[in-house]
């Protein structure tokens, strides 16, 4: 399915196989390049120089965490091998990716299958909120198919030189000093139809978990558990009159009714939409808010046909463990999906690009053996530049996501310029927007006094209903 999907990636963004390789971006808007910055080798005296070979590197799992750590890590003179079970994987996911990721990870724009420049937030009584009114001309939030954008993620990385191998990883012996190779066992499928696969083995100097909430290799460092969320998405093909609605338009439904604790969504996609939800707390109910969704849009869809159905975990928070001796995890086997947005795959590709850049930079590109005080740089980098993020968002989920009162006051909230504003630019380009002081008190007071006006109308409403 992979190579069928490709061949339509060429055309409207040419290509960047033949440019050099560009280890470390900054988060920036598409109107100006990445700025490539200078590094200073760290890796440490006692590492080992290798001889008659450069470094070798797994990267378990194929999704944008693995598909970006494998093609930074071969086009930094690594020996890259990347390992994935489902190469036409449909991951149950929104989809949704900033602007900033297109430039930053030279995204052709034929894999986009939308750019949506309008929302519309949807309170638990069905006032609906516009948002997208301050959004320039340029800007747009795109809207992808996980088995579309992984599929070429993984053949850029294979062209940049990863052996890309259609296997699962199983197990991992861990070698007892620091120099001695993981050896990888994992049933390999390449060339073969149905079955359980040939069991095979290959000995790797370093390896990256990418490979999801049940990460694998999680478990075999014993990195912990976390909390997590059931994700239910069902792909509807709808009429053409009403897919000229969702054409540049997205939409999330909040309250009780869709999920105790995150949204309901309706996603465009290219010839259909995508309408989920999901929740922490009720898992056993998620196909009853699933139906809520889909009752809420029901004049919108009317007509569709439900095509596909999809569910998958979704971590709540970073694993307690994220790296062990020469073995690091990202994306979401490290946990990095954000709170309140439930947002993952930029921070998947982020994070596979960060420690694939570290490996590079402590081994002298491929030269020398690494160590775990390599691959902590990836996670020092990772906590000064995003935990801020994932705290705020933290925060943001518990208070307004607690009740329908609260829901009722986010969505208000949602309809001031200012919230509107400042939400997108962090979104799209990933920085956290500066605020205009005398702004950010007049936002807490309208916040005070929607959620004041919010529980005041739950209480009239409790009496209407005795």
């Amino acid at each position: 399915m992979a190579s069928v999907a490709l061949k339509s990636f060429v055309g409207l963004r040419q290509q960047a196989s033949t440019e050099k390789p560009h280890y470390f971006f900054t988060s920036q808007s598409q109107t100006k390049p990445p700025r490539k910055l200078k590094f200073q080798v760290l890796a440490s005296k006692s590492s080992p120089r290798l001889t008659n070979r450069n470094l070798r590197v797994a990267v378990i799992g194929g999704g944008p965490a693995g598909g970006a750590a494998a093609e930074t890590l071969a086009k930094g003179g690594i020996e890259t091998y990347l390992i994935e079970r489902k190469m036409d994987n449909c991951k149950p996911c929104g989809g949704a990716i900033p602007l900033c990721m297109v430039g930053e990870f030279d995204l052709p724009l034929d894999i986009i299958d939308r750019r949506v420049t309008k929302m519309k937030m949807i309170s638990p009584s069905n006032v609906a909120v516009d948002i997208g009114q301050t959004l320039k001309p340029h800007e747009y939030i795109g809207m992808v198919r996980r088995e579309v954008l992984d599929a070429y993620l993984r053949e850029r990385a294979k062209t940049n030189g990863a052996e890309v191998i259609n296997g699962l990883f199983l197990k991992m012996d861990v070698p007892k000093d620091g120099v001695s190779p993981y050896v990888l066992h994992y049933n390999g499928f390449d060339g073969k139809v149905g079955g359980v696969g040939e069991k095979r083995t290959l000995e790797v100097d370093a390896v990256i978990g990418a490979d999801g909430a049940n990460s694998r290799v999680a478990k075999a460092i014993d990195a912990g558990d976390y909390d997590y969320a059931i994700a239910f998405q069902e792909r509807i093909k709808i009429p053409d009159d009403k897919m000229a609605y969702y054409e540049d338009l997205a939409e999330m439904y909040v309250g009780d009714d869709v999920s105790p604790d995150f949204y309901g969504w309706v996603f465009p996609k290219c010839d259909h939409v995508a309408v989920g939800t999901g929740t922490v707390t009720h898992k056993g109910d998620i196909k009853k808010f699933q139906l809520a969704t889909r009752k809420r849009a029901k004049d919108k869809i009317l007509g569709g046909k439900i095509i596909r159905v999809e569910a998958h975990p979704i971590p709540e928070h970073p694993r307690p463990r994220r790296l062990l001796g020469r073995v690091a995890l990202v994306g979401d086997a490290a946990g990095y999906v954000t709170k309140c947005s439930g947002e993952g795959i930029y921070f998947a590709a982020k994070s596979g690009r960060m420690c694939a850049e570290a490996i590079i930079e402590g081994s002298e590109n491929g030269k020398r053996m690494v160590d775990e005080r390599d691959l902590r740089k990836y996670l020092e980098k990772w906590d000064k530049t995003y935990w801020p993020t994932y705290k705020v968002l933290d925060v943001l989920q518990k208070v307004f996501y607690r009740s329908n009162p609260a829901r009722e006051a986010f969505v208000e909230m949602c309809a001031d310029e200012y919230v509107q504003k400042m939400t997108f630019d962090s979104y799209l380009y990933k920085t956290v927007a500066p605020g205009n002081p005398l702004q950010d008190l007049k936002l807490a007071v309208n916040t005070i006094g929607s959620l004041v006006r919010a529980n005041a109308l739950k209480k009239e409403m409790d009496k209407l209903s005795v």
